[in-house]
């Protein structure tokens, strides 16, 4: 399979360098210093046990320089997607496959829904309905992610945690596609199974992102601290009771319950959120797309979500804040 990986971080590097060395034919679409760094050393992945490997046989360009692929992994961060839609068009052949590897809810989530609400625009997701101008919503296949990992120098990806990347189509479908995508990454030692109900993994990935990445920015606090800390803990409990009624609304069952999602939240232990290290960095943060989305969902669903729009309220003029300044925020001894 000739596989495409826009994004070269943690997770598409993740993804690539697995991919690659189990013998899929890899091409990283990358910029700058990853670029240079990835022609010149091939990629680097650390695993979580310590083991060092070297994917020399990978390719990186610039997508400029990219014809068509079986399949694009689009790996960067939700808030860039709009950015980089127009040129991905450039990697599409007639069959080309999208694999979505963003948090929150996609830009195409009620495509092919069914229901009163089939075919309606995420306006968080995509505002201007550009995203879905330039990827046909017939290539995507969702994907629901769940390993950590980092980006520790340009083409230098260190796992933390996890292996496990679900995968489903629009409509639940078996297709063909998305079994030979779902062996490709078996084949390169990833968990890759395939969901028929993909939208209710989703929300139950968003059920702690909704919390704990605006609370975390806010408070620069870990998983364990916000989750040993009671007053947090209330409140998490408080904007997952109407995140899951959002959820409910638009026909999502969850199969766990809020003590169990927290204290899951709890064992990750003294982690930093996504959210809290693009504040400490200085980088956009993915308010819109992981908070703004649930508020999106709730107006549209008519449920009230007091404690979820005070965060998103608050968090998102933090983000203003430090855009205007073009600062970050870092505490620290």
């Amino acid at each position: 399979m000739k596989i495409a990986v826009v994004g070269a971080g943690s997770i598409g590097g993740y993804l690539g360098a697995r991919l690659a060395l189990a013998g899929e034919d890899v091409t990283f679409v990358a910029r700058g210093a990853n670029l240079d760094a990835i022609r010149h050393n091939g990629f680097k992945l650390i695993e979580e046990d310590g083991s060092e490997h070297i994917a020399a046989a990978v390719r990186a360009a610039p997508i400029s320089e990219c014809g068509p692929h079986d399949t694009v992994l689009l790996a960067v961060k939700a808030n860039q997607v709009s950015q980089v839609a127009k040129d991905v068009r450039r990697l599409f052949g007639p069959d080309t496959t999208v694999v979505t590897l963003q948090n929150g809810i996609p830009w195409w989530y009620f495509y092919k829904l069914g229901g009163p609400h089939d075919g309606q625009p995420v306006r968080s997701a995509d505002p201007d309905g550009s995203i879905a101008a330039h990827i046909d919503n017939h290539r995507i296949i969702g994907s629901v992610v769940y390993p950590a990992a980092e980006l520790i120098a340009p083409g230098v990806v260190k796992v933390i945690e996890g292996n496990r990347f679900t995968l489903g189509e629009p409509d639940g479908s078996q297709s063909q596609r998305i079994q030979a995508v779902a062996h490709s990454l078996t084949r390169a030692g990833f968990k890759a199974p395939i969901s028929a109900d993909l939208r209710s993994e989703i929300w139950i990935k968003l059920w702690g992102n909704v919390v704990f990445n605006p609370v975390s920015a806010l408070s620069h606090a870990t998983l364990a601290g916000m989750c040993g800390y009671e007053p947090t803990r209330v409140l998490a409990a408080a904007m997952m009771e109407e995140t899951r009624s959002v959820a409910e609304k638009l026909g999502v069952r969850f199969r766990v319950s809020i003590e169990k999602r927290i204290a899951g939240a709890a064992a990750v232990g003294e982690h930093k959120t996504s959210m809290l290290q693009d504040v400490e960095a200085g980088r956009p943060l993915e308010l819109t797309e992981l908070v703004g989305s649930v508020v999106e969902m709730a107006r549209l669903t008519q449920v009230p979500t007091p404690h979820v729009d005070a965060i998103y309220a608050v968090t998102s003029l933090l983000a203003k804040t430090l855009s205007e300044s073009r600062g970050h925020l870092r505490i620290g001894s």
